[in-house]
This record gives C-alpha cells, sequence and structure tokens, in this order.
C-alpha cells in the first residue's frame, strides 16, 4: 500500500497540496492558471515523469480513471485467477480526446493515458505501474472531488 502524504496548508484552500506514493505524484495549485494540475508517475517506484494539467484535463482523467476501476471491480468475480483484462475509455477534453487504460488482471493492474488536447496544443502520454496506479486513482478522487 502507498504512503500518502498532504504537505502546505491543506485548511488554506489557496495553498498548494501534494498526494504523492511510490511511483506516483499529485500536486495542485489553485494559484496556477491554466495548469493547476501537477501529475507524475512511473512504473517502478521512483517518478520518472510530470506533466501539467489544467483543471479540466485533471478531471477528465479523474473520470476517467474512477469510471475503469469500478468496472474492473464490477468485473472480479467473473475472472479467472490468471485472466487479464484490458478495459479503455476515450472522452471528449477541451478541444481534443483523452484515452485511458486500464490492464492487469483480478489482482495488479495499472493505468495509462494519451491526452491529445488539440487545437495546437501540448500532447502527453503517461503510465503508472500496479503498485501506483490504485493509490492514484484513489488520491484523484480524494484531492479533485472537492473542485468539481
Amino acid at each position: 500500500m502507498s504512503k500518502t502524504s498532504r504537505t502546505c496548508c491543506p485548511a488554506d484552500p489557496t495553498a498548494m497540496q501534494v498526494l504523492e506514493g511510490p511511483g506516483w505524484r499529485l500536486c495542485l495549485d489553485g494559484d496556477r492558471v491554466p495548469y493547476a494540475v501537477l501529475i507524475g508517475g512511473g512504473v517502478a517506484d521512483s517518478v520518472d515523469w510530470a506533466a501539467e494539467f489544467t483543471m479540466d484535463e485533471a478531471q477528465a482523467l479523474r473520470r476517467a480513471a474512477s469510471t475503469l476501476v469500478g468496472q474492473h471491480r464490477s468485473l472480479l468475480a467473473s475472472l479467472m485467477e490468471e485472466e487479464a483484462i484490458d478495459l479503455s475509455m476515450e472522452l471528449p477534453c477541451g478541444e481534443g480526446d483523452l484515452w485511458v487504460a486500464l490492464e492487469g488482471d483480478r489482482h495488479r493492474w495499472s493505468l495509462s493515458f494519451v491526452l491529445s488536447p488539440g487545437g495546437g496544443r501540448r500532447g502527453i502520454e503517461g503510465r503508472w505501474g500496479t503498485q501506483a496506479s490504485e493509490a492514484l486513482a484513489a488520491a484523484l478522487d480524494t484531492l479533485l472531488d472537492s473542485q468539481d
């Protein structure tokens, strides 16, 4: 299980908030516009990459991850022990699209995404390993749920 730490001043909604664990990092800083969210990840215990997201992009990632994790949970009873599962979804995100995938089995899974925002803006691709994915999905819900 990943440790999650919250730093800065959580009582102050404008203060930067940081959640992190082995292989993932999530930072929210409402003062940084338009890129208020920094998300990092890797496939091992270290954070090998990080990218800035707009709040809308981060919320789309949160919704997609939450949906895929829910689908995975609903399929657990019908999956055999050795059976692999690959779930993905694509949703509109700004002028472009966000594709998110959950790959794994009954016990372990990883998340990956491709953000293609369109309109000549930057694209982002990332992945979290099996140890980090569940903790990151929960952290996205925890930190961004109050921002809806």
